[in-house]
């Protein structure tokens, strides 16, 4: 079968979307890997590398654009570009969660801790496993994968849930916790929308391959 220049611009388009997506999946374990260990330095990485999945996003919508001027695409071709361009927002947004975790982690980490960290690690764990099914379900072009994944999505929001009634509950019985209940809140709620972005990147895939827009989760 011929292939095209067009369609090899895709597939490194492509690559570039796996390889961003394989540094999120890093930050945001990361994140709360280094919050449970109190790991100082290991956040700032965090924080650092942000720069680098923010340069890839720029990479890649800068060889979005010049697919399109330069190939005018048709049809199916220009759904995924576009597709593509979506996503790499999409993680983009991710990348910055995962360094706002680790800039709450910093405010706090020399103090104890109000409550054992329990469900913030359960909801990084179930946001890098759906980030990687993800990944799986674009190398792949699965879009049964992709519908699945929203369902994941459901599990982190109750562990937000959970988040939130401890919180706040410390909070209401010893108000010297606030400042540091506060920013507990913030890492669970940058968990959350983590997992909506990671369902909006399966929306996009979804919209690539079958060309539906739907809404899943």
């Amino acid at each position: 079968m011929k292939i095209n220049s067009l369609d090899v611009s895709i597939d490194n388009l492509k690559e570039y979307i796996i390889t961003m997506m394989e540094k999120c999946e890093v930050a945001i374990d990361k994140s709360v890997t280094c919050m449970v260990n109190r790991d100082i330095e290991g956040a700032k990485e965090v924080i650092k590398d942000d720069d680098i999945i923010n340069e890839l996003r720029e990479q890649i919508r800068n060889k979005s654009i010049e697919l399109i001027v330069l190939k005018q695409p048709m049809a199916r071709d220009l759904r995924i570009i576009y597709a593509f361009a979506n996503i790499a927002i999409e993680l983009e947004r991710i990348g910055d969660y995962a360094a706002n975790i680790s800039k709450e982690m910093l405010e706090i980490v020399k103090e104890a801790y109000i409550k054992d960290l329990i469900d913030i690690p359960k909801m990084s764990e179930v946001c890098v496993e759906m980030l990687a099914k993800t990944r799986h379900s674009l190398e792949n072009l699965d879009t049964k994968l992709a519908y699945s994944i929203g369902d994941m999505d459901d599990e982190v929001d109750h562990l937000y849930t959970l988040v939130k009634r401890d919180s706040l509950g410390i909070m209401h019985r010893k108000p010297e916790t606030i400042d540091q209940g506060v920013k507990l809140l913030f890492i669970g709620r940058y968990l959350e929308r983590i997992g909506d972005h990671i369902t909006n990147v399966c929306e996009q895939i979804i919209y690539a391959v079958d060309g539906d827009m739907v809404e899943i989760g």
